[in-house]
């Protein structure tokens, strides 16, 4: 632990790679075919109107989706347009709604999700 604070703040370079642990990704791998999830967590970007519906889709269809809204802080109205479409649909189902970093991405959840709105650590 002393070593890897250590480089963190700059003492000491860590080159030994004996420091490092290899990690094993194919034991984190998604469920295969004969083993499906009740929900998804889906990650998606809206660049413009038309990109909605398969938002909306995946929302009514039960998962929660994860929406970078970022590229339509320049366009004001179809950004407030998005918005109120995302939180009907948040309504429609019974989910939940919340703006993220600096309102740059929504998480939109299905029914009987809630979002908390209470930051565990990190400061304010």
């Amino acid at each position: 632990m002393a070593k890897l604070l250590d480089s963190i703040l700059g003492r000491r370079p860590v080159t030994n790679e004996d420091d490092y642990m290899e990690l094993d990704l194919a034991s984190y791998e998604g469920p295969g075919e004969e083993e499906a999830a009740s929900m998804y967590v889906k990650i998606a970007t809206i660049a413009a109107l038309k990109d909605t519906p398969r938002i909306k889709d995946e929302v009514y269809n039960g998962n929660a989706v994860i929406v970078d809204i970022g590229r339509l802080k320049m366009d004001k109205i179809t950004y407030e347009r998005v918005v109120k479409d995302l939180k009907d649909v948040a309504k429609d189902v019974n989910g939940d709604i919340v703006g993220l970093g600096d309102q740059k991405y929504l998480i939109i959840t299905p029914m009987s999700v809630k979002i908390s709105r209470e930051r565990l650590g990190g400061g304010l």
